[in-house]
């Protein structure tokens, strides 16, 4: 036995020492190809002083270029600037996908390690910068961190610094996707604790205020502005008319009027009346409507690639584009992943669809803005294997033809320049070609400033991001949004009420109005936050933080809640994530209510009469679960007999 342990003992520390060999040689390799990366770019841009304004001489000509000129007409820019540009730069323009930042605002060239898991895990996952940058010419990104609001700022700086030095000096398109909500989901909304914290999409439609949801872009242009973020993968004018869909929550609820005013306002609030330098521009999602998912699987994943028009209603789903996003004037449009079965001359997913995007976008709706793919659509990455759906067969760079030639312009989630260099010089795609989507990319970061000065303030971004009037108006909007489903005369609270509260993250927050008890014998009446049921998903990395699958609640979770509902008085709140069934739970309990990401504070004001539910349900609630697959994947408000309508909503008296 002691030989053996002895034994182990060696190959133990045999494998420790090879281990940190790899990991030393790995990591100089890598920083060896950092540094000459690096080395391609230049010099910083100097200043160029003309009848007392200075010019920024991006391309270290020692003259001012039309590009360079903030007098000069944008058009007149762009032509200038793509004049110039070899094909190498004008494909890395087409490009944008995500890119890693340090806790310390630095770019993300060598992965690192974290007590933060997710944070280690995209040192390893996401690409280096230089080689983004510097090597493959791009210049467009969506970051993934949400550090604090000088650290983002610092990160802007640092990587538009970088940009400077690149051979004509083209600044960097910083874009997320939400930052102002409770969810925190790589593929969907980032979870930012340093911005005013407001309810979800559908909590917002559920306020059914069109001013409020215009404050809202507002404020979240300001936050967004003060970092450096210019672009927002955001809103989604999707439908919900199909529960089971795992991104309900990020759309406006399934119906199309609702969702076009709320969509306008949303879009106005982010650009103003139209894209400026101080816009925040929209990437509005996912034409022609990515909501009628079969049997509401979501294409981020195969088994979710078709979306299914048995009610022959996809009309109906570009209803929120053309009366919502277009008259807004929104910057850029993405298309979704799914393919619109038997909708056009061949079933491919949008972004390949020819007929989809030229068209119905371009030519009929006559759309002339950025039009950018959703991500991974062509290659295979560290996410999971290519969403080519359709288009299986084909080769990457068959893929990236398909989808120049359908009417794209850029390609999100991606960093593979060369292919569309190689489909130039093969003559398979005319410069000229190329040079129409590169310039509308480039149009938007005129427009937007980004030439003239992308540089932010650290420390002034601290004192706007999450702002008190900010923080208090998201509040207004969380409690605005919350919805009274039923109330047997438990609501409002009185002063100095007894509460036992379950599921709660800050339960003290009760005892500003209340008392909170730790026995539910000594409480007068229970408490209990849910949320909305889903599957456990696990055979694909972005599975885990997508809520999909089944609407009704276990037997487990059934069993605890009620254990609490059969002793006291009680109130039920649930997180309404997508339309979950809470017939059994509507019965057990004496009051019920849906939230869409409002704090245990607000929600402790409203149940104690300091402010007045008045939000209205953005979509039915199905009474069981046959109804929801009765339903058809197109079609709004068709569940059968539900238990509560779209529009539902009570109010004390």
């Amino acid at each position: 036995m002691i030989k053996i342990l002895k034994i182990t003992g060696i190959l133990l520390l045999i494998a420790i020492v090879i281990g940190g060999i790899y990991t030393l040689v790995t990591y100089t390799k890598r920083s060896n190809k950092v540094k000459e990366n690096y080395a391609l770019l230049g010099n910083e841009a100097t200043i160029i002083n003309i009848d007392g304004k200075q010019f920024r001489d991006l391309n270290k000509n020692g003259k001012l270029d039309i590009y360079e000129d903030t007098r000069a007409n944008v058009n007149d820019r762009v032509d200038d600037l793509v004049s110039q540009m070899n094909i190498e730069e004008k494909a890395g323009t087409m490009f944008i996908t995500m890119i890693g930042m340090t806790k310390e605002g630095e770019p993300l060239d060598i992965p690192f390690i974290s007590t933060n898991a997710m944070e280690m895990a995209f040192s390893f996952m996401l690409p280096p910068s230089s080689e983004m940058i510097a090597l493959k010419k791009m210049n467009s990104f969506n970051i993934v961190h949400s550090y604090n609001a000088d650290i983002l700022a610092r990160f802007n700086n640092n990587i538009q610094k970088l940009a400077e030095r690149t051979r004509l000096g083209i600044p960097i398109t910083i874009a997320t996707d939400p930052r102002h909500g409770t969810q925190n989901n790589p593929g969907a909304a980032i979870f930012t604790p340093s911005f005013s914290q407001w309810p979800s999409s559908l909590g917002l439609a559920a306020t059914r205020d069109t001013l409020l949801v215009h404050e809202f872009g507002d404020i979240a242009r300001q936050e967004y502005n003060a970092v450096g973020i210019r672009l927002a993968l955001h809103p989604m004018a999707d439908l919900a008319t199909e529960p089971r869909w795992g991104r309900t929550n990020g759309t406006f609820g399934e119906d199309a009027n609702l969702s076009a005013v709320i969509t306008k306002a949303y879009v106005l609030g982010f650009q103003g009346d139209s894209l400026n330098s101080s816009s925040v521009a929209c990437m509005t999602k996912h034409f022609s409507g990515g909501g009628p998912q079969k049997d509401g699987e979501d294409p981020h994943f195969p088994y979710g690639k078709e979306q299914v028009y048995p009610g022959n209603n996809f009309d109906y789903h570009i209803i929120p584009f053309i009366k919502g996003a277009f008259p807004a004037k929104t910057a850029q449009i993405m298309p979704y992943y799914g393919i619109p079965m038997d909708q056009t001359d061949e079933n491919v997913a949008f972004a390949f669809n020819k007929t989809i995007i030229t068209k119905m976008l371009r030519d009929s709706l006559k759309f002339n803005g950025v039009v950018c793919t959703d991500w991974n659509i062509i290659s295979n990455s560290k996410m999971g294997e290519a969403r080519a759906w359709g288009v299986e067969n084909l080769t990457p760079i068959q893929r990236v033809k398909k989808v120049i030639d359908a009417g794209c312009d850029q390609f999100g989630g991606e960093m593979i320049p060369g292919l569309i260099v190689e489909l130039v010089k093969s003559k398979q795609i005319s410069e000229k070609r190329i040079d129409q989507s590169v310039k509308r990319i480039l149009r938007d970061k005129f427009i937007l400033g980004l030439f003239d000065d992308p540089y932010v303030d650290e420390e002034k971004a601290l004192k706007i991001a999450g702002k008190n009037e900010f923080i208090t108006k998201g509040k207004e909007a969380q409690a605005k949004s919350t919805i009274l489903l039923k109330n047997k005369g438990l609501l409002p609270l009185a002063e100095g009420t007894k509460i036992y509260a379950d599921g709660m993250i800050n339960p003290e927050v009760l005892n500003t109005y209340g008392q909170v008890v730790d026995d539910i014998d000594d409480a007068d009446i229970i408490l209990i936050r849910i949320q909305t049921p889903f599957d456990e998903r696990t055979d694909f990395f972005l599975e885990r933080f997508f809520h999909q699958g089944r609407l009704y609640y276990s037997n487990e979770e059934k069993k605890k809640i009620f254990n609490l509902t059969d002793k006291k008085p009680t109130l039920v709140v649930v997180n309404l994530e997508r339309p979950a069934i809470l017939t059994e739970i509507n019965e057990k309990c004496d009051a019920l209510m849906a939230d869409f990401g409002t704090s245990d504070e607000v929600l402790a004001e409203i149940i104690f009469g300091k402010v007045n539910p008045s939000g209205k349900l953005p979509f039915e609630l199905p009474f069981y679960m046959e109804a929801v697959q009765k339903q058809l994947e197109d079609v709004p408000y068709d569940s059968e007999k539900p238990l509560y309508k779209f529009g539902d909503g009570i109010s004390y008296e």
